[in-house]
């Protein structure tokens, strides 16, 4: 395997230039995919990584459950600096499962707070709390609704309000969540991949915008309200539910829905700085992909010849 079997714990710095670009120069529906997908790859590319070094590591245990020649010496050869990569490799992976783990239960958890917070409420796809606190957001489940506040309500006009429910319609039919959940994990599961949940973040509630403004067809408008919203709210109640007044760069958001609508474009020119960002960012996942494949079937074929029959 040599150092191959490393490279796809580092190779996420690959992802960080097109981050910024992504969120920038693509739209903002281009930008969430091929940022989720690069983040996801990449994060089942280093936990695999770490898995290979544990099998190695555990093997070398006193009293461990693996075969026998599985701590032979030629298994051992096989990955580099195995006394130190293979037995560090075991408190990683089981931190990043655990922490991978919990992630994945506050967000359930979250999202059943917020479904029983809506028990007793009339089962319209808009609930209305009563409460002061101005915020809003998406909520999704087997009946998908918008939660907002009789404080949000209130700080908007008529026409804020449309924009308000089109926003978060763009969430729920986007299925925003399981983005938002998708690049938590992955930055759980390799620190140098959390960069780009920021950056999904951003790009979803820029998605939401662009179809707000499209739906409403006026793109002050849906500016004025993001505006308003944000000032006026506090936080939507989790971080990991899709807010209209999500905190982040709101004046990022005004300024771009004060200019033109963003060109619908799959992937960004060669020639461009975002297109040589986003092909760094597909090499540098493709060879995390390749150097994972890699390191699995050699040890594979290494440990299927050292078990004995």
């Amino acid at each position: 395997m040599g150092v191959f079997v490393f490279l796809p714990l580092v190779l996420p710095l690959s992802a960080w230039p097109v981050a910024r670009l992504a969120e920038q120069h693509l739209h903002p529906r281009a930008a969430t995919w091929l940022l989720t997908v690069a983040a996801v790859v990449l994060a089942v590319c280093s936990t695999l990584c770490l898995a290979l070094l544990m099998v190695v590591g555990t093997a070398q245990l006193p009293g461990n459950p693996l075969p026998d020649g599985w701590s032979d010496p030629e298994v051992r050869e096989a990955v580099p600096y195995d006394e130190v990569a293979g037995k560090a490799a075991i408190p990683a992976l089981i931190g990043v499962l655990f922490s991978c783990g919990r992630a994945a239960r506050q967000h359930h958890r979250l999202r059943l707070r917020a479904s029983r917070a809506l028990a007793g409420l009339p089962p319209r796809s808009v609930a209305v709390l009563p409460d002061d606190v101005p915020y809003a957001y998406a909520l999704p489940g087997r009946r998908d609704r918008i939660v907002t506040t009789t404080g949000m309500l209130r700080g908007l006009t008529g026409p804020e309000r449309r924009a308000l429910f089109a926003h978060e319609r763009a969430h729920l039919a986007g299925r925003h969540h399981r983005f938002l959940l998708a690049v938590q994990l992955a930055g759980r599961a390799n620190p140098f991949l959390r960069p780009l949940r920021t950056a999904v973040a951003y790009t979803t509630e820029r998605w939401a915008d662009e179809e707000a403004a499209a739906r409403i067809g006026d793109r002050r408008l849906v500016a004025r309200a993001v505006g308003k919203a944000a000032l006026a709210s506090h936080g939507a109640p989790g971080a990991t539910l899709a807010s209209f007044a999500a905190p982040g760069p709101v004046p990022r958001r005004v300024a771009a829905l004060l200019g033109p609508a963003p060109v619908v474009r799959s992937w960004p020119p060669v020639f461009t700085a975002v297109g040589l960002a986003a092909w760094g960012a597909a090499v540098g996942t493709t060879v995390s992909v390749l150097s994972s494949a890699n390191a699995a079937v050699s040890l594979f074929f290494i440990l299927q010849a050292a078990t004995p029959l």
